[in-house]
């Protein structure tokens, strides 16, 4: 092969891989994602049946974060270390890398809120609710690693989660205020286009937004947006606000995929049973070692 061919062969190649690389990490356009129209539903909305779940790490920090050697940690000679209860866990405790979802990056904590966050953190085996299995809440129960379904029908929304056994009825005609305060709330749907707009409100003040302490109180108040941008996406979106806790109301966005396994359908995950021995062990008459 001559050298002036060679040349020309690596320009030519060198171009094609530019090519490739542009048209791989190019962003999915506004007008592109319009392009899609979703199938309808019997009620003529765009069909949001499926068994979807998050692929991120939301669950461990909403925030964008590097990885950390544990959930819980405390200082050690030279950095945090992991935090006796969960020293034994390994790597299995480590917090891995996430981008993070809050648009903006950063949650607009108050300074006191900002400081039962990192309480939270520091005690993150006793207080983080998922440990208990209790109910997740909203917007948690979206992006935890677990499916959840979607029933759409022309008079009824419904969401079944696999964590928990957890349910929400999404009502369609406005409820009017939340009888009681619950684990996730009263949710109240509209269709604003293509996209279903949930309104939930109601909340009791228990429950966290992930793994890394990020919480709320009673007067949480979140707005969910749900658009099926391509034939096994939804695009989710949430704005959360809570004058007890934030300076002003943020978003998180996430990508949620349907799932494709041949067979799949939601499991059993009745995890109450799995923490019996952690919440009740020490009130035998005779307890276990611990």
């Amino acid at each position: 092969m001559s050298p002036a061919f060679r040349s020309l062969l690596t320009a030519a190649s060198g171009a094609a891989l530019t090519a490739f690389v542009s048209l791989a990490v190019a962003p999915v356009s506004g007008q592109q994602l319009a392009r899609y129209r979703a199938p309808r539903a019997a009620d003529g909305h765009p069909d949001l049946n499926g068994i979807w779940q998050s692929l991120n790490e939301a669950n461990w920090d909403l925030e964008m974060h590097m990885a950390r050697p544990a959930l819980q940690t405390r200082p050690g000679p030279y950095g945090p270390v992991p935090a006796p209860p969960v020293l034994a866990m390994g790597a299995v405790a480590a917090v891995p890398p996430g981008m993070g979802v809050v648009e903006g990056g950063e949650i607009p904590y108050r300074p006191e809120a900002l400081a039962q966050r990192n309480t939270n953190r520091e005690n993150w085996s006793q207080l983080d609710p998922e440990v208990k299995c209790y109910l997740p809440g909203v917007p948690r129960a979206t992006y935890m690693p677990h499916p959840f379904q979607i029933f759409h029908s022309n008079k009824a929304i419904f969401f079944a989660y696999q964590y928990a056994g957890a349910v929400r009825n999404i009502y369609l005609t406005d409820p009017g205020p939340a009888p009681v305060d619950s684990w996730m709330g009263q949710s109240f749907g509209t269709w604003e286009g293509d996209t279903l707009v949930v309104d939930v409100t109601g909340f009791n003040a228990d429950t966290w937004f992930d793994r890394a302490g990020n919480h709320h109180t009673e007067k949480l108040h979140v707005v969910e947006r749900y658009t099926r941008t391509a034939p096994d996406v939804l695009t989710y979106e949430a704005t959360i606000e809570d004058p007890n806790v934030f300076t002003r109301p943020w978003t998180i966005s996430m990508p949620l995929y349907r799932r494709l396994d041949k067979g799949v359908q939601l499991m059993d995950f009745k995890c109450v049973e799995f923490v019996e021995e952690l919440m009740y062990g020490p009130f035998r008459k005779t307890p276990l070692p611990r």
